[in-house]
């Protein structure tokens, strides 16, 4: 992988090819989408690598005495070795990015594969393509936040600790003084908490740009407009804190501090600027000088940063990662707006040419992103458009007995797991089937007993004595098969997958809307498996988010499968990943709102992750090279210290904290055969035709489900999340 690195001792910038860090246990390691160059902390950083000896030891006392400790300990020798050694080092940069989850570490369970995380830390979330990032050190992102937006969660978690530090209540005054990227964020801050704010800062685009994000006023410092808002806005008696967030050597900003802050007034330092108090001044007021410490409590502290030891809520309300989880849930929300300080973003790539640009003040900038591979493209984030079912709908019409069906194909799935159920049912006519070829239609009939067998479909659907319709073609067919079924007034009944485009899945709609007719079912049987029912049932309400899991086993197809047609038929997972999320949302009794999909290179193995609006999340691992000898489907189901689990619809089992109810059930036997919901789904389907009632899944919901199958095609392409946006 790739990293940007810097030589203390020499300046030198590059991006090297280093290792990719392992994911130790207690973390995870993330893969980067953009990462944030801290235009303040580490300019300085590089600045001072330009320097001579001499002016790299004036820039930092505090490292040449302990370099003078040194040597009274070990010696002149020793010291100067190890003093070149450290110099001549490659050292890292960066602290602040957003990137993807790409391997969780033991331990860790609060996210997972695919989640988009925010990440902290000069030693773990730096300018390089994968970190390794300990479970305090991220927070997951909101969905609908954009991953630039996110990548400022360290940099806002310093300014939210600066502000936390002042301890602001409503109504009061605040002096910022700097407003570089850390003091603009103190300002929004500020103002999203009911205070009134004054900056400070020579730069005069700056101070246009602050008042736009909230600033009631800004000024230069030497002039005498700061002091003239400060006196208007707070009847002459001065602030009640002032928030340092200036850098350099000047100890201008710490003098205003004082001139400005109101008797017994706070200061907070937040940057690292020149701190030579005048005694007098802060004594006569008795001023409160505070410092904020980086991201918040636990910074600095290995157990708590590397260890994953988390302070308890009662005793540290806010920690560094709580912080950093805070600010993203203000961006998510717009009460803070982090893109008008966007002033460049860079593709990674350029990273030594960006920070010379910098260096040299050929682009002046308050913040800058890099963007990895993969995020080359800026763009909003991708959504795929859930459309929503317009139609002026005509009145079902019960089915006189017996109900007439007509079959629209006679392949595998529809004479193996379709036709024998129907086939034995009292009240039902099996009418016609229609195929391509003669002789598979002749087939059909003469294995279950269709009065006709045809290739004609338009004699079919102008067949008025036919109750439903049932679409068992190829996939590229079912879209147009159920739109000319459904304008034919027709109840349809069509397999997996209803759609493989959006366009597709528009035109089905666009006939409910033109002909009034919504009576349309698709094969989605696992929901009506009486196993999975009945460990529904016995799972019981749920009050929290849940966790669900699903393994599908689903092995390698067979040279020549018509499946394989990518081109035509759309991707395996696409015509019937649908199954598995439909599933996800019968269990979680909710339509997802955003689909992450990832695929490793090679083959057609995929973990789908869907989040729902409860902040429930349904991760889908849907495996092709897996052993053939192991069971196919297995789901978990987490939620409120209760476990459902399913074992290929053989076996399920729920496990509870026994606070209500028994602790374990256990299916009592071992049913015969695999029962995946076939039976049941066709029953609810032919009462719903015989009594005219409603569908067994509402339309809507149907709709969501192939939405989101179609989501993880664009998800892959993207290489993000996808929104799933309800059209209006």
């Amino acid at each position: 992988m790739k990293q940007v690195v810097q030589n203390y001792k020499s300046g030198e910038l590059a991006v090297l090819d280093v290792p990719v860090p392992g994911c130790k246990p207690g973390g995870v390691l993330v893969r980067s989408a953009y990462s944030l160059i801290s235009t303040g902390t580490e300019l300085m950083k590089v600045s001072e690598a330009g320097m001579s000896m001499l002016g790299k030891a004036r820039s930092r006392p505090d490292q040449v005495a302990k370099v003078m400790q040194s040597v009274a300990t070990n010696g002149l020798p020793a010291t100067y070795r190890k003093v070149m050694g450290k110099l001549d080092s490659y050292t890292p940069l960066g602290y602040s990015l957003c990137g993807v989850v790409e391997q969780v570490g033991t331990g860790v369970d609060e996210v997972k594969l695919g989640d988009l995380v925010a990440c902290a830390g000069n030693e773990h979330a730096l300018h390089a393509e994968l970190n390794w990032v300990p479970k305090n050190l991220y927070a997951r992102v909101p969905d609908g936040l954009a991953p630039q937006h996110a990548a400022f969660g360290t940099v806002g978690s310093i300014a939210m600790q600066g502000v936390r530090r002042g301890e602001p209540q409503l109504g009061d005054v605040a002096l910022v003084i700097g407003l570089g990227l850390i003091g603009q964020l103190v300002v929004q801050l500020l103002a999203a908490s009911g205070v009134r704010v004054v900056g400070a800062d020579p730069d005069p685009v700056r101070c246009e740009l602050a008042e736009r994000l909230g600033a009631a006023a800004c000024g230069d410092p030497a002039s005498a407009a700061v002091e003239a808002a400060v006196a208007e806005l707070t009847g002459g008696h001065g602030v009640d804190q002032v928030y340092l967030a200036a850098g350099g050597g000047s100890n201008q900003p710490v003098e205003l501090a004082a001139r400005l802050c109101r008797d017994r007034g706070r200061v907070v330092d937040i940057g690292k600027c020149r701190l030579d108090l005048p005694w007098n001044a802060y004594y006569e007021k008795e001023l409160d000088v505070r410092f904020s410490r980086s991201y918040g409590p636990g910074r600095y502290d290995p157990e708590y940063e590397l260890e994953g030891r988390d302070y308890p809520i009662g005793y540290v309300r806010w920690t560094e990662r709580r912080n950093l989880a805070c600010f993203l849930d203000l961006l998510a929300r717009g009460s803070v707006d982090v893109e008008p300080l966007v002033s460049h973003i860079a593709d990674f790539d350029d990273a030594v040419e960006t920070y010379q640009r910098l260096k040299d003040g050929e682009l002046k900038a308050v913040a800058v992103l890099f963007r990895y591979p993969g995020h080359e493209v800026e763009a909003e984030a991708p959504a795929v458009a859930v459309p929503t079912v317009h139609a002026k709908r005509s009145p079902a019409r019960a089915a006189k007995a017996p109900v007439r069906l007509a079959f629209v194909g006679a392949g595998n799935y529809a004479t193996s797991m379709l036709l024998p159920h129907l086939a034995q049912r009292d009240g039902i006519e099996l009418s016609t089937v229609v195929t391509t070829t003669a002789l598979s239609a002749a087939n059909a009939q003469r294995k279950f007993g269709f009065a006709e067998a045809t290739t004609d479909l338009d004699a079919v659907l102008g067949d008025t004595s036919i109750d439903a319709v049932f679409v068992v073609t190829r996939h590229s067919s079912h879209a147009e098969l159920t739109r000319k079924a459904l304008l034919a007034g027709k109840t349809v009944f069509v397999e997996k997958p209803l759609a493989l485009t959006e366009d597709d899945l528009a035109g089905v709609l666009a006939a409910v809307e033109e002909s009034g007719n919504d009576r349309l079912q698709v094969g989605f049987n696992r929901r009506f498996a009486p196993l999975l029912h009945e460990a529904r049932k016995r799972f019981g309400a749920r009050t929290g988010p849940a966790s669900l899991r699903y393994l599908v086993n689903a092995g390698r197809l067979q040279h020549g499968s018509w499946y394989l047609q990518q081109g035509t038929e759309g991707s395996r997972f696409t015509g019937e990943g649908g199954h598995f999320i439909d599933t996800a949302s019968w269990l979680l009794d909710a339509d997802p709102v955003s689909v992450y999909a990832v695929a490793p290179s090679g083959n057609e193995d995929l973990q789908v992750v869907l989040r729902y609006p409860d902040g429930s999340t349904a991760t889908i691992s849907y495996v092709t090279t897996g052993a053939p000898g192991f069971p196919k489907e297995t789901l978990d189901l987490v939620a409120d210290g209760k476990v459902l689990r399913l074992d290929d619809f053989v076996r399920a089992s729920v496990y509870a904290d026994g606070t209500v109810g028994p602790k374990k059930w256990v299916s009592s036997r071992l049913p015969k055969a695999r029962d995946k919901g076939q039976n049941a789904e066709l029953a609810a389907f032919i009462k719903a035709v015989r009594t005219g009632g409603p569908m067994p899944v509402p339309l809507e919901s149907l709709v969501a489900t192939t939405a989101a199958t179609l989501a993880v095609q664009a998800g892959l392409a993207a290489g993000a999340p996808v929104t799933l946006a309800r059209a209006r």
